[in-house]
């Protein structure tokens, strides 16, 4: 099959089955050898290092991977961390020192959080993929590199471009080949298998026996948004499994993180229009009792039924729920009587003018 990976051992560590990441794997493959600058961008926790690491297993370079976080780094520590320093060059700078780009020769740099660079240091990281030199701190004479470069940001660096904090030429230049994560929630499929995974790696770390995954778990996690994406998964299965005392996995540590995380980011209505509101564009506003309903019978829907869940989707407790559900319920039945009285209503009206 033309669409089947050359090389999916490079991809070993990444769990799944989606389609979206298998043609991503395919790009990658199709682009590693070339050597050229590859941004890597996507939400926190997405897996954004181990395609760095797919990619430089696939260019076949002879060299170390080197990566770095620069997030949090000023240009001085920029430079000092990435293009090492003469003896001399500062109060404390007692011998010569190779910086990381040096480390990456014939091999890769994998520079993380790129869109916290400042603009001193973007210049230089310019010049390293434009000319392949760099200038370590006091010394007159560039270094050259021949290090693969590969850059990763959660942020958008478009955004950031026409805010003025990241240079136009940069921003192009590192993106000679780009790709882009889904966040979690937009690979649903992977969560079965994600979660086997990581109770497995749970339990051999806690020296505990794997449990069973209840049927409710993934209906459960399928109605998260998980911001902090497959790394938060991982948390979340790790303190489950620490919690655990029975065969069968408990959704409560699940539910509780669930809960946790939607109140931290719910947060007041401004003033004015909030933005983000749902009814912003809309001519006529639906009635309380209406979007009562709506929303009971959209989180049933996510649910697939289950009112634990849907309970907590809602922010209600789940006899809340159930209260609400009964009512509906009931006024659905009184409407639909009213509704079959006055159609046999009318059919007696036509009979007798007949």
């Amino acid at each position: 099959m033309p669409d089947k990976l050359k090389h999916p051992e490079a991809f070993a560590e990444i769990l799944t089955k989606n389609a979206e990441m298998l043609a991503i794997f395919r790009y990658v493959e199709s682009i590693a050898k070339a050597c050229q600058p590859v941004l890597v961008t996507g939400e926190t926790g997405v897996g954004k290092e181990m395609i760095a690491k797919a990619i430089h297993k696939l260019s076949r370079v002879r060299g170390n991977l080197v990566i770095v976080n620069v997030a949090g780094l000023d240009d001085n520590m920029f430079s000092d961390t990435l293009f090492g320093h003469a003896r001399g060059a500062f109060t404390g700078a007692e011998q010569n020192r190779r910086g990381l780009v040096e480390q990456a020769a014939k091999g890769t740099l994998f520079l993380d959080e790129i869109g916290d660079l400042s603009p001193a240091s973007q210049v230089k990281l310019l010049r390293l993929i434009q000319e392949s030199e760099y200038l370590p701190l006091g010394q007159d004479e560039p270094k050259y590199t021949d290090a693969n470069i590969l850059t990763a940001t959660n942020e958008d660096l478009w955004q950031l471009q026409r805010a003025g904090k990241f240079r136009k030429d940069l921003n192009f230049r590192l993106r000679t080949h780009h790709i882009h994560l889904p966040p979690l929630c937009e690979r649903m499929d992977d969560i079965p298998l994600l979660v086997d995974q990581f109770m497995e790696e749970a339990a051999k770390a806690l020296k505990k026996r794997k449990p069973t995954p209840p049927k409710e778990l993934f209906t459960l996690l399928r109605t998260y948004s998980f911001p902090g994406n497959i790394r938060e998964l991982r948390a979340m299965i790790f303190d489950a499994v620490s919690r655990h005392k029975s065969k069968i996995l408990s959704l409560d540590v699940f539910k509780a993180h669930i809960a946790r995380e939607q109140e931290s980011r719910v947060r007041p209505l401004e003033p004015e229009v909030d933005e983000a509101s749902p009814f912003k564009h809309m001519k006529d506003l639906p009635i309380i009792k209406q979007s009562t309903r709506m929303l009971v019978k959209e989180a049933m829907r996510r649910s697939n039924g289950n009112q634990s869940i849907a309970a907590g989707m809602l922010g209600i407790s789940q006899p809340a729920l159930s209260k609400r559900l009964k009512v509906q319920r009931e006024e659905n039945q009184r409407l639909k009587a009213e509704k079959s009285q006055r159609r046999k209503a009318t059919e007696s009206q036509r009979r007798r003018r007949r």
